[in-house]
């Protein structure tokens, strides 16, 4: 069995750049994949996937043109139906070998063995293995099949579909081409280059020379990894030659590095009378609509130089720079209208045209919301002795850059543009600043708003929202969320937690719910319900965030529903101190006993009685509880969790020596009672900063 590298390729039309990545990546699993299923290849060949604007490729090593022959063994039937009396094959038996293709005389062969509960037939035989050439066009048909695609098309006189049109078909196993059709294509050794750098039609000689020949032929960079790497390494060594910086670069790097199949770097500029422009939007309009890459100074500031990564490379490239700098100017000028426009309007002269914008149909306008979110911001400024007066006057004006010719433009910048225009109105510092702010963070690992008043209109608005929602019924579902919930809620959590705030979020869901008219929120429950959906998302944030937390201590803490999401931190640090004690286990699972009698108690019980206490065991761990309760109670009070565990740590003996020496559940009514009494007083104590029984193994 002869084995060597196998390629195949797709030469296809443009492909969609975001996507270039995960469909490359995508169609050379699949296909070492089914070679491996069928024992056409080692299981740990070596795959490389190739992805760049014009195919999709792999090379899989050690393939072979045929796999190694297997016995495979089958039940036939029961033998009390195959054999006769005298052991000899039934009509029934031989009628299966025939459909089977059995030889009559391999009936002695058969091997007899216990099946369930009967005894049965089974026939052994050896299977050919695959021939490559017979399976290679199938498997990747199936690749094809499988690749992330929303919408296909069609293209020709033919039936054949697929993300964009299709040319060529090339399948080598070593230096032969391994015959097949796939997309109305037949297989061949012929691909083609650069569309203006190649000499032509290329006949690759071997699977193993594909890379090679197409980089000095064809001038096309295929691995999708290395054209990145290349792109990036002339990226940062031209910047380095203008010195300056690129900024944040990697989302837009993997595009450009879909959209060039031999990239070279240049550098444009353009008239530094643009930067009297925000230089967001100058950023914005390079990188989204024309892939440039924006040049910085050493403290972030935007300077009228560009690099372009162009798909030539040529000896005078100043047709290609002239031409995009040509590009790019009226895409400047186009920013520049957009701001000097909208300044010649304040932002609180465009209130009244959020009347006709609507922000939900059963919510009403984006007007109806800023005022509600104005009275929720100074509500919450209030509780954090911020200036209510800033906090109300950002939060009305914090949604009225949404109609400006800007933001109409370039939606990204809402936000941004406000505070802008803020600045340019008079507005002071505290408010402009908290219009941008207020949308933070946007996503995972984002900045949160500084300052009270920027924190009380970003809560603002994010809590306008899942109360909205959550009170009309519209609630995430699965991987459904249109509204971005789960990201507000991770919002308001993020705020509370990190910055923090001393909020408790129960009242703030009642704030926000009083902002909307009497009977809109019809939802039965729902500020319950959004509650316990928060909490969930908390528990998530704790284990997966940074330095993750153990799901234990995480269920413990969370447990008890803490309202202050701000103190949710130092229970967790108390919790994981505790469990570090060797006093940790023994107490918890005494907790975990405690709340299992205490759940069977038909009435709550009272405050144990000493006079009612018996056994020396119980009498004393009486005489503990009262010692330490008030340092106990003195310390939850002054949130120093862990030293409130630590001191309960101690009470370990004395619970030991109880459940060992008392019995709880007495015969004697007033005894049993008081018992249980003294449980719950013991059970209040240990559980105020988390649920300890739930650390129970």
């Amino acid at each position: 069995m002869t084995s060597a590298t196998l390629l195949v390729e797709l030469l296809t039309e443009e492909l969609p750049p975001k996507a270039l990545p995960r469909l490359g990546d995508t169609f050379a699993n699949k296909i070492a994949d089914g070679l491996k299923a069928l024992g056409l290849a080692p299981a740990d060949a070596a795959c490389r996937s190739f992805a760049s604007p014009r195919r999709l490729a792999v090379t899989v090593s050690g393939v072979g043109v045929a796999a190694a022959a297997k016995e495979v063994t089958e039940k036939l039937m029961p033998v009390s139906v195959a054999l006769d009396a005298d052991g000899k094959p039934t009509q029934a038996l031989l009628k299966k070998m025939e459909a089977k293709g059995i030889a009559p005389q391999a009936v002695a062969g058969f091997e007899r063995r216990i099946d369930g509960k009967a005894e049965a037939l089974f026939h052994t035989a050896t299977v050919p293995g695959a021939r490559l050439e017979d399976v290679l066009s199938t498997i990747v048909q199936d690749a094809v099949k499988a690749l992330p695609i929303p919408k296909v098309m069609r293209w020709g006189d033919g039936d054949a579909t697929f993300v964009r049109p299709v040319h060529k078909l090339t399948m080598l196993h070593g230096t032969d081409v391994v015959p097949g059709r796939v997309l109305d294509l037949d297989s061949g050794r012929t691909t083609r280059g650069h569309r203006f750098m190649s000499r032509g039609d290329i006949d690759i000689a071997t699977a193993d020379a594909y890379e090679p020949t197409l980089l000095a032929e064809g001038k096309v960079v295929p691995h999708f990894g290395e054209r990145r790497a290349e792109i990036e390494r002339q990226l940062v060594a031209e910047a380095a030659r203008q010195q300056a910086s690129i900024g944040d670069y990697a989302d837009l790097l993997d595009e450009v590095a879909a959209l060039v199949e031999h990239p070279t770097v240049y550098v444009g500029e353009f008239e530094a009378e643009f930067l009297a422009v925000p230089q967001e939007c100058l950023i914005l309009t390079m990188r989204a609509n024309q892939k440039y890459f924006p040049l910085f100074d050493a403290r972030g500031t935007l300077l009228n130089r560009f690099l372009i990564v162009s798909n030539m490379r040529l000896e005078d490239p100043s047709n290609i720079i002239l031409g995009n700098q040509r590009v790019v100017r009226p895409r400047l000028s186009d920013a520049r209208f957009f701001f000097e426009q909208d300044k010649k309007q304040s932002l609180a002269s465009r209130l009244s045209r959020l009347e006709n914008v609507v922000y939900h149909n059963k919510l009403g306008s984006q007007l109806a919301r800023v005022e509600r979110l104005g009275t929720l911001a100074g509500r919450i400024a209030g509780l954090l002795s911020a200036d209510v007066a800033a906090a109300t006057r950002a939060a009305r004006l914090a949604k009225a850059d949404l109609v400006t010719d800007m933001v109409g433009e370039f939606p990204e910048l809402q936000g941004i543009m406000g505070r802008y225009y803020a600045r340019h109105d008079g507005e002071g510092d505290v408010v402009a600043d908290a219009i941008q702010s207020h949308y933070q963070p946007r996503f995972a690992g984002d900045v949160l708003p500084a300052g009270n008043v920027a924190c009380a209109v970003a809560l603002a608005d994010k809590l306008d929202a899942l109360v909205g929602f959550f009170g009309i019924g519209l609630v995430p579902t699965g991987d459904r969320d249109p509204f971005a919930l789960r990201r507000a809620a991770l919002g308001v959590l993020r705020i509370l937690m990190e910055v923090p705030l001393p909020l408790e979020l129960p009242q703030l869901i009642a704030l926000a719910a009083e902002g909307f008219a009497p009977g809109l929120l019809s939802a039965e429950g729902f500020e319950e319900q959004l509650r316990e959906f928060m909490l969930e998302r908390l528990r998530n944030l704790v284990r997966e965030g940074a330095g993750g937390r153990d799901a234990a201590v995480a269920d413990a803490v969370l447990a008890l529903r803490p309202a202050r999401i701000d103190l949710v931190p130092a229970k967790l640090d108390a919790v994981e101190a505790f469990l570090a004690l060797p006093e940790a286990a023994a107490l918890a699972a005494a907790n975990k006993r405690i709340v299992n009698i205490l759940k069977k108690t038909e009435t709550t019980p009272r405050e144990p009685d000493v006079a009612l206490l018996q056994e020396d065991a119980e009498k004393a761990l009486f005489a503990r509880l009262n010692d330490i309760s008030p340092l106990v109670n003195s310390h939850v009070a002054n949130e120093n969790y862990t030293e409130a565990l630590l001191m309960l740590a101690g009470l370990r003996g004395a619970v030991d020596d109880f459940f060992d020496g008392v019995m709880v559940m007495a015969d004697e009514p007033l005894t049993r009672d008081n018992r249980l009494a003294l449980l719950a007083h013991l059970a209040g104590l240990m559980n105020q900063v988390a649920d300890l029984s739930r650390l129970s193994v």
